[in-house]
């Protein structure tokens, strides 16, 4: 039972933060286990089994409780009005607060078809699939692109990010479909190779560390780098270190540049991003030649 009610425990203190005008985060980890300890409870109460043999109510279990996750209106008045407010909170209420919700859902032998997966991501605005195999190579973290989907990513990001990173996860997904077909044979002509090895470079550079964050405008330049192929020349060996040299050189000479990359990407007019493209490809071959035969 604890299992089960710990989760609407969750969404009850994040909404009175909510409510209280200030921004939440519930983490569900994860729903998987809520499922399976709802499913023992109603096989012991007789309850008719379905799918599974989880109870046919189990997809309105999930959807509900990560339906209480919202955004509410900036008013104080039209927050006050909310139906669902517990008196003892009334005088605290006011407007702008949110809540967001991430549920975590576990797998079987990475298995995105079975039930419960299949239900939780019917609700969300998207998944990210995390791969075991990936892990165990060292890729972290270790997401699978080509299950990965958000029905919102374009519409969240800045308008750099979204022109340096549109052909990425293409790419990615090509990427791993050669490299699976080239371990039946070793005869790959030269563009299927050129292809192989950038999505090796590109994992490379999509590689990151337990406590470290990177900041968007070194993401947009990093990527810009190794999608347009400022990395050919740099052996997959050098590649964080080519990463660390490369945003060195920007964030040191190119302040202003990389400011437009970050917070005011939206802001990027035409000229400005040819401007900031050549700088950025520069510094790219620049860096890069110090790693050629290297």
């Amino acid at each position: 039972p604890m299992q089960f009610f710990a989760p609407f425990t969750g969404a009850a203190i994040g909404e009175y933060f909510r409510d209280t005008g200030r921004p939440a985060l519930v983490i569900y980890d994860d729903l998987s286990k809520q499922a399976v300890a709802y499913r023992e409870v109603s096989l012991l109460l007789r309850r008719p089994p379905g799918r599974e043999a989880y109870p046919g109510d189990v997809f309105y279990l999930h959807s509900r409780l990560l339906e209480r996750a919202a955004k509410v209106n900036e008013s104080d008045d039209i927050a006050q009005q909310m139906n669902d407010i517990p008196p003892s909170i009334k005088d605290k209420v006011k407007g702008g607060g949110s809540l967001t919700a991430l549920p975590i859902i576990e797998t079987q032998a990475g298995d995105v078809s079975a039930y419960i997966p299949t239900n939780v991501i019917s609700i969300t605005d998207g998944q990210i699939f995390l791969e075991t195999n990936l892990f165990n190579a060292g890729i972290r973290p270790a997401i699978n692109v080509g299950i990965s989907v958000s029905r919102v990513g374009g519409s969240a990001q800045i308008k750099t990010m979204k022109k340096v990173a549109g052909t990425l996860k293409l790419d990615q997904a090509q990427f791993r479909e050669l490299e699976a077909f080239a371990k039946f044979g070793s005869d790959l002509d030269a563009a299927t190779q050129l292809t192989i090895e950038k999505g090796r470079k590109n994992q490379e550079v999509l590689k990151q560390g337990q406590y470290a964050p990177v900041t968007v405008q070194d993401q947009v330049a990093i990527i810009y780098a190794s999608t347009n192929g400022f990395l050919n020349d740099v052996p997959k060996d050098k590649v964080k270190e080519f990463e660390r040299e490369y945003l060195d050189s920007l964030n040191l000479n190119h302040k202003d540049l990389m400011a437009l990359l970050g917070s005011k990407g939206n802001k990027a007019k035409g000229d400005e991003w040819e401007s900031t493209k050549k700088t950025l490809e520069e510094t790219a071959k620049m860096i890069a030649k110090r790693y050629i035969n290297k």
